[in-house]
C-alpha cells in the first residue's frame, strides 16, 4: 500500500475512532473489496537457538515462561524533563512473583503533554485477540467483551485494537475465520497458538502459517528496522486516519494533527510495547515507540474515545482481574479498566495473560 491510497480513506466519515460511544450495537456496514490475500510460505531456513532458549511460534528466539531482561529507563527527548519521566514502574499482576508489565511517561519530541508507554514481557504473557460487533463485525465470536471469569483469573493487561474495518486498510483473521481479507504490506499484529505475538508488514515480516491464530491489520507500518517509516514522517498526517477537532468529534468539525493516537510494536528481544497520548502526530507516536526499543510498529486506534491500556492487580495471586483492581496507563483516557468487562463494548481489543512460569529461571 502507499500513502496515497491511505489518503483517500481520510475522506471517509470519522469512523476510525470518532463519534461518541453508543451502547446499542450498530449494524455492520458494507466493506469495500480488498486486494487478494497474499499467502507467503514460512521461511525455509531455520535459526538454531541457544540451548537455554526456544523458538516461539512467532519466530522470535526466547524461552516462554522465563522473563525477558527488564528494560532500561528511557532518556527524555527534552533536556528539561519532568520528574520520573522515562523511569519504568512495574504495574499489574505479577507472574511467578515477577513484574510482567512496566509503565512510564514520556513527552514526545516537540510536545508538551506526556504520553504513556507500557512494556510487556511476552515470555511471561500470552496474547489473545477479542473481537466485537463493530470491529471487525460479522460475529458471533468466542472471545468478545465482556471478559469472562475463566480468562480474568490470569488477566494482566488489555489494550485497544484498531480502526473499524472499512477504513483500516487491511484485514482481520481470527478463530479460524478470514473475517476480512488480509492485505499484502499492511501493518499486522499477529498472535500464534502459543500466545506469542509479532508485529510487521504482512508478507514481508510476518505471514500465514499453521501456528497463526489471529491477525489484526491497520494501515501501513509506522516503524520499520528500528526507525519511523517515511510514511510516518510524511506531512500528510491525514493518511493516518480522520481525527476529531480540538473540542468536538462531530464529522463537520475540522480534524487536528495532534490528537489522541495509540500504537504497538515489538522489540528485538520480543517484548511488546504500547504507546498512547493525547496530542500526538504520527511521527511523534513512531518516535515514542522507537525510543522504547521497538523495531517494527504500527498505529492502532486514534481519537479520544478509543485508546486505552489497563493493567490489573487482584489482591491475591490467583484472584480475578476486575475493574475494581484495574488501573489506566494514562489517567486522562476516556476508557478504563471497566471497558473490557462491559457487554456493550463492540470493538476489538487484545488481552495479555499470565503464562505458566519456568520456576528454575526465577530463582535468585
Amino acid at each position: 500500500m502507499r500513502v496515497g491510497v491511505l489518503a483517500g480513506m481520510a475522506l471517509t466519515a470519522i469512523s476510525c475512532g470518532t463519534g461518541r460511544i453508543s451502547v446499542a450495537t450498530p449494524a455492520r456496514t458494507s466493506i469495500p473489496a480488498k486486494p487478494p490475500v497474499l499467502a507467503v510460505p514460512p521461511p525455509t531456513t531455520t535459526v538454531k537457538p541457544p540451548a537455554t532458549t526456544q523458538v516461539s511460534a512467532s519466530g522470535l528466539v526466547r524461552a516462554l515462561g522465563s522473563p525477558l531482561p527488564v528494560p532500561g529507563n528511557l532518556t527524555p527527548f527534552s533536556t528539561v524533563g519532568t520528574a520520573g519521566e522515562g523511569v519504568w514502574i512495574p504495574s499489574g499482576r505479577r507472574v511467578g512473583g515477577v513484574a510482567a508489565v512496566y509503565e512510564t511517561l514520556l513527552v514526545p519530541p516537540g510536545g508538551i503533554q506526556s504520553a504513556g508507554i507500557a512494556w510487556m514481557d511476552t515470555a511471561l504473557l500470552s496474547a489473545r485477540l477479542y473481537s466485537g460487533s463493530m470491529s471487525p463485525g460479522g460475529g458471533p465470536y468466542r472471545y468478545t467483551a465482556p471478559i469472562q471469569p475463566a480468562q480474568a483469573a490470569t488477566l494482566v493487561a488489555a489494550f485497544n485494537g484498531g480502526f473499524v474495518m472499512k477504513v483500516a486498510g487491511g484485514g482481520y483473521y481470527t478463530e479460524g475465520r478470514m473475517v476480512d481479507p488480509l492485505v499484502a504490506g499492511a501493518a499486522s499484529l499477529v498472535i500464534y497458538t502459543d500466545g506469542s505475538v509479532n508485529v510487521g508488514a504482512w508478507g514481508t515480516d510476518v505471514a500465514m502459517t499453521p501456528s497463526v491464530v489471529s491477525v489484526r491489520q491497520n494501515l501501513v507500518p509506522l516503524v520499520a528496522a528500528g526507525q519511523p517509516t517515511p510514511q510516518a514522517a510524511s506531512p500528510n498526517w491525514r493518511a493516518w486516519g480522520a481525527t476529531c477537532g480540538a473540542t468536538s468529534c462531530s464529522g463537520s468539525a475540522p480534524g487536528i494533527e495532534h490528537q489522541w493516537r495509540s500504537g504497538i510494536g515489538i522489540t528485538a528481544d520480543g517484548a511488546l510495547v504500547y504507546a498512547a497520548g493525547p496530542a500526538l502526530d504520527p511521527l511523534q507516536l513512531a518516535e515514542l515507540l522507537v525510543r522504547a526499543g521497538v523495531v517494527r510498529g504500527m498505529q492502532l486506534d486514534i481519537n479520544p474515545d478509543w485508546p486505552v491500556l489497563a493493567t490489573y492487580s487482584p489482591p491475591t495471586p490467583g484472584g480475578l482481574a476486575a475493574p475494581s483492581n484495574g488501573s489506566k496507563l494514562l489517567a486522562s483516557t476516556v476508557q478504563g479498566p471497566w471497558t473490557f468487562f462491559e457487554s456493550w463494548w463492540a470493538r476489538d481489543f487484545v488481552t495479555m495473560s499470565a503464562r505458566p512460569v519456568v520456576a528454575s529461571r526465577l530463582v535468585g
